[in-house]
């Protein structure tokens, strides 16, 4: 750290560039840490000082991990930062967050993540939150993890990626196979694509936890075979050691008898003859030995295979039987589940229209009653006035409640959706989990019927999303237009106010002036007139407005029957599909039955050649007892027996 911040000054007086004082107290200060971590969050860095820590990153290479969030750089300071850390093989952890890269930072990056395949570079873990990257950053981005194959976390949390960076980075994932967590939080991106990048990711994480695994397994079958092999040669050494042994005793008590029996060797040819016949077959009876031992590992090994073999058969064989059956009945809940919501959304909205066709013959009555009171007589008018603004007050409180009705119902919808949505989500997580490993032999068999299904569900969901949007717009244009509503009748409330008070300074003013006074009251009644008017014109309007409801509801029930119908097609294709997968589960069921077979009529022919194996050993040493007797019982009966036989 030391050396770090010293060829940082250095590099700046070589540069002509003055050192900011308080990147140099940062450096200063977390010296005495000696660690590999440079944190330089929060610090406002100019061009001139990326530039110098550009340079001073290509040389240095003790820093893991490097922090500059926050650090208000310029697209141009992080371009010349990057490429910096195009030369630097060293950087696991690089957090850039909050520092407004856009889609030139993102060049670069992508420019930095590419190079990792043409140099070793091992950055793991990359912060790119809060930094206003477009799709065309996320493309340049796709494009570099496409040909990257070490990153492991990414983080692009709100930004304004949305869909078209959300397709690019979900084409990038599929080829990528190293990025396990990517966090896409607020960049507008559609719900599926959001699943699909992390289903992609969940795919990635479990391929490195089974490549591990299959790593950690084939190590241990390593050492196992290691041991066994030394056992076998141990075996072998001991039985060669043995022989040796044997055939050396064999010599030396060969030899001891051709001193002794050197003056019998006419009486001893035909004992010799029969010795050396014996000794053939013993010979003959050791090569027969080692090959029936020889012949035994490998009926072991073959067995072995065997066993794995269609153990691994029958794992894969459940596994993606037991895959598939769930991703059916995932599927129809799901689609069920839709059906349900589309349905009660459509419930409610009639509910919302009868009860907004309710309020509007209320106010239509209401205004009636109030132009029959204003018709009646001029001298309750004060009265009358209080009145309507009482009527107004109602009004107003009717409207706002109804409003705080509509935006409650609309969160406890939005929280009861975000919650059956993370429960989904879990579920789908631990059943993906458990069914990735069924998923490989069945893609090729399933994969068209899988396109034909995932492009027809995205079909229905960009439907269902597209209504669901038209809806809410619906919805929130209904409110705002009420809002509005209710400002105008607010602002004629208030002229009428105004009016109110102008008058009561007009009779206070010119009670002498009784001629005035008329003349004001004409006035006042040909205003009367206009707002009865203006309420005639807003009742119109407002017919007008639900009438439009009722027939965009009608439209919108007739697309989710359509859908429906759809819906019952794609279930039952997914009854063929569970059907032709029972076919070949029978199939499979099958083979390995087979395979039982197979192995049980191997067992017996190991326990056979092992029982042959056993009793040729009893008639080699039998034999070699024999052998043994008879030449003992032969030197004893000698007449040279009182000589001295060597012990063994």
């Amino acid at each position: 750290m030391e050396d770090f911040w010293k060829t940082y000054l250095r590099m700046c007086e070589e540069g002509g560039v003055e050192p900011q004082e308080s990147v140099v107290v940062h450096l200063q200060e977390t010296t005495a840490g000696q660690c590999s971590r440079l944190d330089l969050s929060g610090q406002s860095l100019s061009v001139e000082t990326c530039s110098v820590l550009a340079r001073a990153f290509q040389k240095e290479t003790i820093f893991t991990e490097v922090l500059l969030s926050d650090c208000m750089l310029s697209e141009e300071g992080a371009k010349i930062l990057l490429t910096g850390l195009l030369g630097n093989n060293t950087v696991k952890i690089l957090d850039m967050k909050g520092n407004n890269l856009k889609s030139s930072g993102a060049e670069a990056l992508g420019k930095l993540l590419a190079h990792n395949k043409a140099v070793r570079s091992i950055l793991t873990q990359l912060d790119l939150r809060n930094n206003q990257i477009n799709h065309h950053g996320a493309s340049e981005l796709a494009l570099a993890l496409k040909c990257n194959t070490v990153l492991e976390v990414l983080d692009l949390r709100w930004n304004n990626i949305g869909l078209l960076g959300g397709r690019s980075l979900l084409e990038a994932l599929q080829k990528n196979k190293s990025i396990v967590q990517l966090e896409m939080a607020g960049n507008n991106i559609p719900s599926d694509i959001l699943k699909a990048l992390e289903q992609t990711t969940g795919h990635n994480l479990e391929r490195q936890s089974t490549l591990r695994e299959s790593r950690n397994k084939t190590q241990v079958l390593r050492m196992e075979i290691q041991t066994l092999k030394d056992l076998k040669g141990s075996q072998i050494l001991k039985l060669m050691e043995i022989i040796d042994r044997q055939r050396d005793e064999i010599g030396h008590s060969n030899r001891s008898a051709l001193i002794q029996i050197r003056q019998l060797q006419e009486a001893l040819n035909e004992r010799k003859s029969t010795v050396n016949s014996i000794t053939a077959k013993l010979q003959m009876t050791e090569a027969a030995l080692a090959l029936s031992e020889q012949k035994n590992d490998n009926m072991g090994e073959l067995l072995t295979r065997v066993r794995a073999e269609t153990e691994e058969h029958k794992e894969q064989h459940n596994k993606e039987r037991k895959k598939d059956e769930e991703e059916y009945a995932c599927r129809e809940g799901k689609l069920l589940r839709e059906i349900q919501d589309q349905h009660q959304t459509t419930v409610q909205l009639q509910l919302k229209l009868e009860e907004m066709e309710r309020r509007c013959k209320s106010q239509q009555q209401q205004i009636f009653d109030l132009k029959h009171e204003l018709t009646n007589s001029t001298a309750e008018f004060k009265l009358r006035l209080v009145q309507t603004e009482e009527r107004l007050e109602t009004e107003k409180q009717r409207s706002k409640q109804a409003l705080d009705d509509m935006d409650g119902l609309r969160q406890k919808e939005v929280e009861h959706v975000k919650h059956h949505l993370e429960e989904s989500e879990r579920v789908l997580q631990e059943r993906i989990f458990k069914l990735e490993g069924q998923r490989i032999q069945l893609e090729e068999e399933l994969s068209k019927a899988k396109a034909a299904c995932v492009t027809e569900r995205s079909q229905a969901e960009e439907e269902l999303g597209r209504v669901r949007a038209q809806a809410h717009l619906e919805v929130q244009e209904h409110i705002s237009s009420m809002e509005e509503k209710v400002r105008s009748a607010r602002s004629s409330l208030q002229e009428v106010q105004l009016q109110c008070s102008q008058q009561r300074q007009t009779i206070y003013e010119l009670q002498s002036k009784t001629s005035q006074q008329s003349t004001k009251m004409d006035g006042l009644r040909r205003r009367i007139e206009e707002l009865q008017q203006e309420l005639l014109g807003k009742d119109q309007e407002k017919v007008a407005e639900v009438s439009k409801v009722r027939v965009e509801f009608l439209e919108q029930i007739g697309h989710l029957q359509a859908e429906r119908t759809a819906q019952t097609g794609l279930k039952e294709k997914i009854n063929a599909l569970e059907r032709e997968l029972k076919v070949l589960t029978s199939n499979h069921r099958e083979v390995l039955l087979d395979k039982e077979h197979e192995m049980l009529s191997m067992h017996e022919k190991l326990r056979h050649k092992e029982a042959e194996i056993l009793r040729m050993r009893e008639d080699a040493a039998n034999r070699a007892s024999y052998l043994q007797s008879a030449i003992l019982t032969y030197v004893q009966g000698s007449p040279v027996g009182h000589y001295d036989i060597p012990k063994k």
